[in-house]
């Protein structure tokens, strides 16, 4: 039997630039509870694949983990723009790198139980390169190519940890891997 959830209040605990903490409070069969959760401005993947079959990823430190992950291009949407806009801007910024040919191929809620913040994953062909890669001032990136089968490889074997790019890859794989003629 379905429970049901009824929100009485929202509540803004903390915001800044890249996310809002919130608490609501909700009924659920008479009880009144309390849920804390971050709000994103949902965010982009990109799964570039060059000409040649390689994939280009990035290798970028990640703050929190005091280590180096290996992961797809992404980034939020800035205000009034779409993913797929955003998708093209972090493409250009992060690698250098822009594609004639972008195509969304699914999205998901990475931190379901703990975040609104939706994932856009698209596929990039038709790369071209626009030059040197522009990222933040608090990213340190740098690019790199591989195969799909390496890819495969390097999430098994844990040098690629980042469950974005884990689950862009599970969603983009067949796609990269099916022959061309198909």
């Amino acid at each position: 039997m379905s429970k049901k959830f009824q929100k009485i209040s929202e509540e803004v605990i903390h915001q800044n630039p890249h996310w809002i903490y919130k608490k609501d409070i909700f009924e659920c069969d008479g009880k009144k509870e309390e849920y804390f959760y971050g709000e994103f401005a949902d965010g982009a993947i990109v799964v570039p694949i060059l000409d040649n079959g390689q994939v280009v990823l990035i290798r970028q430190y990640r703050y929190l983990r005091d280590r180096y992950s290996i992961e797809f291009t992404m980034g939020g949407l800035h205000v009034d723009e779409t993913p797929a806009q955003a998708a093209v801007r972090e493409l250009k910024e992060e690698t250098g790198l822009q594609s004639s040919n972008f195509s969304k191929i699914a999205e998901f809620e990475p931190y379901i139980g703990s975040a609104k913040d939706t994932s856009h994953v698209f596929l990039a062909n038709e790369i071209s390169d626009t030059g040197v890669p522009i990222p933040d001032e608090t990213e340190d990136i740098e690019v790199i190519f591989r195969r799909p089968d390496e890819i495969d490889r390097m999430i098994h074997n844990g040098e690629i940890w980042h469950g974005q790019t884990i689950a862009a890859w599970m969603l983009a794989r067949d796609l990269v891997m099916r022959p061309k003629h198909q």
